[in-house]
């Protein structure tokens, strides 16, 4: 059977070119799959990696798109996956490294299911230090994700029932998500396949990163007003109280201490305290404990419940739901 590989990207061309090689090298039929990468905008350094990716595996069929502009990698897959020739569509990321039999994996399950209608989710692996940062322990959570677009297939029909990605989804959070779901509410199954392996190594992240990443926090609002039921079951039950509770003890504690109300002032200070050294120990908890990422952790924790709470409030009005 044919397979179509979708792969988005934009301006990581070492790291496309990682996987590339891993895709031509599979244990499966080159003639019997395809592999369509997509800019999400234009690109001349990624178009030159193409080519070269041409030059040196000439049999490997490989094909190269661009968006118009910066849309998001769920833009990129739908442009990706409306151009493939396969019945079955697989996804991974720019960043990943599919293992030798992949493809051979995804194409056994295809045809033993033997219907049109069926998703399959296979087995990240997230190499990480015996002492990791926050950060690598973040990403290491991919290892117990449902269904992630770092290693997934979907059969074309399902993806044209589904109409694809939501590209609502901007940025890389939750558009995964969102697929997952429609399939569960359109009965679609999703298979699990350990066998079918994809290697994430870890990339590095500057000091602070976390910081940034909670921009992301405004797609939960999205996903939640799209499918509250299923995110209340697969996501989160309910918000992350301490952080709420955090942002009102330390304005509480300021306008005490405005008004010279000192002993108030100091419990909702020490209450606010306890709450903050709790979340630090347990972003430290079996981490790299170096002065470096020990003053990251402090730093960061401080600035995180401000800043989640910030994104997922303007997400709620950004998509008109009550989402906390």
């Amino acid at each position: 059977m044919f397979i179509s590989v979708v792969i988005p990207t934009y301006r990581r061309p070492d790291l496309l070119s990682r996987c590339v090689l891993a895709l031509a090298s599979q244990n499966y039929d080159l003639t019997h799959y395809e592999v369509i990468v997509v800019s999400d905008g234009p690109d001349d350094e990624t178009d030159r990696v193409i080519q070269q990716l041409r030059e040196f595996h000439p049999r490997l069929t490989l094909r190269y798109y661009e968006t118009p502009g910066r849309s998001g990698p769920a833009t990129a897959r739908n442009m990706g996956w409306r151009q493939a020739k396969g019945d079955l569509v697989a996804f991974t990321d720019d960043d990943c490294i599919p293992s030798a039999s992949w493809l051979r994996d995804f194409s056994k399950s295809y045809v033993t299911f033997g219907k049109e209608l069926v998703s399959f989710s296979g087995k990240v692996v997230v190499p990480i230090s015996d002492e990791p940062t926050d950060y690598e322990k973040n990403i290491a959570h991919l290892e117990t994700a449902d269904f992630i677009t770092a290693n997934c297939a979907c059969s074309k029909k399902a993806l044209e029932l589904t109409q694809g990605f939501d590209e609502d989804f901007q940025t890389a959070w939750r558009e995964d998500s969102a697929l997952e779901f429609e399939l569960i509410e359109l009965g679609i199954p999703i298979f699990k396949l350990n066998g079918a392996v994809v290697t994430h190594p870890v990339r590095h992240a500057r000091w602070g990163v976390s910081i940034q990443e909670q921009k992301k926090s405004m797609f939960n609002a999205l996903l939640f007003k799209k499918y509250p039921v299923l995110y209340k079951r697969k996501i989160s039950k309910s918000p992350v109280w301490d952080y709420y509770f955090m942002i009102v003890l330390s304005f509480l504690s300021i306008l005490f201490f405005l008004f010279h109300l000192v002993a108030p002032g100091l419990l909702t200070a020490a209450v606010w305290l306890f709450l903050l050294v709790k979340f630090i120990i347990r972003r430290l908890n079996n981490t790299r404990l170096t002065l470096h990422h020990i003053s990251e952790m402090i730093f960061t924790s401080v600035i995180i419940p401000y800043l989640s709470v910030y994104w997922t409030i303007r997400g709620a009005i950004r998509y008109k739901v009550f989402f906390l």
